[in-house]
């Protein structure tokens, strides 16, 4: 039986730079297809399963579409593996990387669901725009 949890150890620096080179890919990623208030969230001291929350805001359909393609191709750029997609729907769509999960909501659908208040204990990382 495997056990799921992290070790208490703190990510060596090459782990924790090669954390920071693929969310920013993902950040820049999801700006460069016009998606609105990027966030990051750093699970790692309160999730035993994930390591960061990427949200972002993006109108239906065409839009989300553009911005989980251009994702994906940067993502696996950056030497992040093939995501499984949860969704597609008009209001939410979710790219799981393993320990990196990224939300691209609707405004109406990020609103209501709140998840930088459900998981108001992460850390928010900043990514300023380049």
């Amino acid at each position: 039986m495997t056990l799921n949890t992290k070790p208490n150890a703190p990510a060596n620096p090459s782990t924790r730079d090669t954390d920071q080179r693929q969310l920013r890919a993902i950040v820049d990623a999801a700006r460069e297809r016009r998606a609105e208030d990027v966030r990051v969230l750093d699970l790692s001291d309160v999730s035993s399963t994930l390591e960061y929350f990427v949200i972002c805001t993006a109108t239906a359909g065409l839009q989300l579409n553009a911005v989980q393609e251009n994702i994906r191709t940067k993502a696996m750029e950056a030497g992040l593996p093939r995501p499984s997609v949860e969704g597609p729907s008009e209001r939410w769509l979710l790219l799981s990387f393993g320990s990196i999960v990224v939300h691209i909501m609707t405004k109406e659908a990020r609103e209501y669901y709140d998840l930088e208040g459900l998981w108001s204990d992460a850390r928010t990382m900043e990514f300023p725009e380049e």
